[in-house]
């Protein structure tokens, strides 16, 4: 039989050690994703880091590290593929970017573990969740920055919902801002208590009429699952 004359047990053991490593990083890196209810969550980053670990030990016990190199750059490409299914454009801003990278980066964590290059697999990954969390305050206090010296206003809604109802409050929040000629730069969605989430709005214009925001937050919180929504405004300087 075939099947036994390829089964070396220090090959079986070195591919164990390689989709142990790809599935524990890639839930480490899918943990902190789907803590901030990303499209792509746990699951998905487990799949793609333990998937590209399969292909590239498989093409190291078929053809050897030429082979692993082949196989890597075939997973190099092909990874754009499903990073493009998160990525969404909604009124000149874009979303899922930063989804998209974290996925892309998983598969080089399952690459450089299939390849029996584990230490540079969990070096990669503190380095991911880095980026993630450690950059994420730098970046929100940059976008908060006005490109001139004029004042400006920084327009934020918050959204108190069940988590359950949190998708279809996101598609409703943004068709009523579509509709309010006012889209979001940016939404943010964190976990509230332990059934909620608070979802909050950035928006792209740095003024806005109080009584349309109002007419606009009435329209939420007439929402079935929304607790509360309410509007901030900060004045940058």
């Amino acid at each position: 039989m075939k099947f036994l004359q390829h089964l070396q047990l220090d090959n079986f053991i070195d591919t164990t050690i390689s989709l142990t490593t790809a599935f524990i990083l890639g839930a480490l890196i899918g943990i902190e994703r789907q803590y901030r209810q990303r499209t792509a969550g746990l699951r998905t980053n487990v799949l793609v880091a333990v998937g590209a670990a399969i292909f590239v030990d498989i093409a190291m016990a078929l053809n050897g590290a030429d082979g692993a190199v082949r196989v890597i750059a075939y997973v190099v490409s092909g990874i754009g593929f499903l990073g493009a299914g998160v990525i969404m454009r909604q009124e000149g801003s874009i979303h899922g970017l930063n989804t998209a990278a974290t996925l892309w980066c998983s598969a080089a964590v399952g690459a450089a573990a299939g390849a029996d290059l584990v230490l540079e697999a969990i070096l990669a990954t503190v380095f991911i969740l880095a980026a993630n969390t450690l950059l994420r305050p730098i970046v929100q206090v940059m976008d908060r920055r006005p490109l001139d010296d004029d004042a400006e206003s920084l327009n934020v809604i918050y959204i108190i919902c069940a988590r359950q109802a949190s998708k279809s409050v996101m598609e409703q929040l943004n068709l009523v801002l579509k509709r309010h000629q006012y889209p979001p730069k940016d939404i943010e969605v964190e976990p509230f208590g332990e059934t909620e989430v608070q979802i909050e709005a950035t928006l792209i214009a740095t003024s806005i009429e109080t009584e349309e925001v109002q007419t606009i937050l009435d329209l939420l919180n007439d929402m079935p699952g929304v607790r509360h929504a309410y509007w901030d405004k900060n004045i940058l300087s």
